[in-house]
C-alpha cells in the first residue's frame, strides 16, 4: 500500500478528523449510544487522540475503570489511526492487542494517544498509551496489531 505524499514527502492521511467521525457514526453508531460515548479528538498522519467520556456505570468493583472500558478504548484508537491513514476500509481487523495496566485510573474521561509503528500492505503495527484526564503520566500501555484486508476484499 503506498500512502500518498505530500510535497514534503510526508504521508498524506486519507480521512481527517471530521470525515472518520462521520464514517464513523455511519458505519459504528455504537460508539456513541452504547457506554461511554468515544470521540476523535485528532488525527495527523500516523498518530492520534481520542477520548472517553468517563461513566460510573463503567466502574469495577474498587471503585476504578474496568479493563474492557480500557481495552475498547485502545481497540478504537488504533482503529480510528489506521481508518485515517488507509481510508474508509471497515473490514481491517485486530489481529492481536496486549494491554498491561500500569495504574488505577481517576474517576475521570480516559484519553488515548495512539502511534502506528509500521503501516505495511497488509498489517498495522501501534501503541496505545491510555491516560486518565489531566494526568502525565499513563494508566496502561497496550500494542497491537490490524489486519488489512488486500484491495481486491475492500
Amino acid at each position: 500500500m503506498s500512502m500518498a505524499e505530500n510535497t514534503t514527502g510526508t504521508p498524506k492521511l486519507a480521512m481527517t478528523t471530521a470525515q472518520l467521525s462521520e464514517y464513523l457514526d455511519e458505519i459504528f453508531p455504537q460508539l456513541r449510544t452504547n457506554g461511554p460515548p468515544v470521540h476523535i479528538e485528532h488525527v495527523e498522519p500516523y498518530k492520534a487522540r481520542l477520548r472517553m467520556e468517563f461513566m460510573e456505570s463503567e466502574l469495577r468493583p474498587g471503585g476504578t475503570l474496568s479493563g474492557p472500558t480500557m481495552f475498547k478504548l485502545a481497540d478504537v484508537s488504533f482503529y480510528c489511526c489506521l481508518l485515517a491513514m488507509i481510508g474508509p476500509v471497515p473490514l481491517a481487523v485486530t489481529t492481536n492487542m496486549n494491554i498491561n495496566f500500569l495504574r488505577k485510573p481517576r474517576q475521570s474521561d480516559l484519553v488515548a494517544e495512539v502511534h502506528i509503528l509500521k503501516l505495511g500492505k497488509r498489517l498495522a503495527v501501534g501503541e496505545v498509551f491510555l491516560y486518565s484526564d489531566g494526568s502525565d503520566e499513563p494508566v496502561a500501555h497496550v500494542t497491537g496489531t490490524y489486519s488489512v484486508p488486500p484491495p481486491e476484499q475492500r
